[in-house]
């Protein structure tokens, strides 16, 4: 005899998968005391950090002399392009002096290429040294490996500061002052962060890959160039970009150690637009104009490489 049984009512089966959904739903709209204040929170956090870069492009966007008539206006005043004309050189001089700028023209698109070859020559060699180092520290079993690693780690607790002032004596008395050596020397052949930040991710790898390469004959730069740094990748493009970031920014050594126009880089070219300027008052929105210009690119950086920046610094190593 055949058994049959009487399907669940339609109602019932349609409402409960639907009743967790709703619940959830209906907490998510409950809007809690603490869940308000750290929306609060956030916001303010949020306007701190924006404030100042609005601030700058609305200078950047008023004429100079309007700003004195109006300092606290939150717009532009008298609204005008002419900072980033003044600043890319595309406003003749008496425009420029009308508007309360400088006549004198600024070779920004000098400055940028001396920060591009600063900052990317330097970078590349510290990373590449970096590299190098930190395969021998996690790599290679020689004596006194770990004192050695505990010498140059310990570098992380001196203060930049203090290095300046023999930097400079060294770079001077090699006759490197006013020159991209000079710039480039004293930070681009030992980086401790980055040491210690790749010797960390290559003791993390299976070295497994590696064995089998050296049993098939391949030498240790064979192995570091074709198997170990493809690997790594992502860790040597994250201290890369931070590396690009911190020496595009870089504006007391450079101040120190590069008096000539021809190899300052563009931080310095802030204060070299403001001596320029003529008038008593300095070049506030061209000043700004020519901030947010230096800023852009590595704001680009950021916005481009930001993710991989933060998910890069807690990789332990691949597995």
């Amino acid at each position: 005899m055949a058994i049959t049984t009487a399907p669940a009512p339609a109602s019932a089966s349609a409402t409960e998968p639907e009743a967790p959904a709703a619940r959830r739903l209906a907490g998510r709209r409950r809007l809690s005391p603490g869940r308000a204040l750290a929306w609060v929170y956030l916001a303010v956090v949020v306007l701190i950090t924006v404030f100042p870069f609005a601030w700058m492009l609305r200078t950047a966007l008023s004429d100079n002399f309007a700003l004195i008539q109006n300092p606290a206006s939150l717009l532009p005043v008298d609204f005008t392009w002419g900072p980033f004309g003044r600043v890319l050189g595309l406003q003749s001089a008496a425009d420029a002096q009308a508007e309360g700028g400088s006549g004198v023209s600024v070779n920004l698109g000098g400055f940028v290429v001396n920060s591009v070859i600063y900052a990317g020559v330097a970078t590349l060699c510290q990373v590449f040294f970096a590299t190098l180092a930190a395969y021998a520290f996690s790599r290679l079993q020689w004596k006194g490996r770990d004192l050695v690693f505990g010498i140059l780690f310990s570098a992380l607790m001196i203060p930049g500061i203090l290095t300046l002032l023999p930097n400079f004596v060294t770079i001077k008395e090699l006759g490197l002052l006013d020159s991209f050596a000079g710039l480039i020397l004293p930070g681009a052949l030992f980086s401790a962060f980055n040491i210690f930040f790749l010797r960390q991710f290559f003791l993390g790898m299976n070295s497994e890959i590696e064995e089998a390469a050296m049993l098939d004959g391949a030498s240790r730069l064979r192995i570091l160039f074709r198997i170990t740094i493809p690997l790594a990748s992502g860790p040597i493009t994250t201290i890369s970009i931070l590396g690009f970031i911190t020496y595009w920014n870089d504006y007391f050594w450079p101040l120190l150690v590069a008096n000539d126009e021809s190899v300052q880089p563009l931080t310095l070219a802030l204060g070299v637009f403001k001596q320029s300027s003529p008038q008593a008052q300095p070049d506030w929105a061209g000043l700004m104009a020519a901030a947010l210009l230096a800023a852009l690119p590595m704001l680009l950086v950021f916005l481009v490489f930001g993710r991989r920046i933060v998910n890069s610094l807690g990789f332990s190593g691949v597995k």
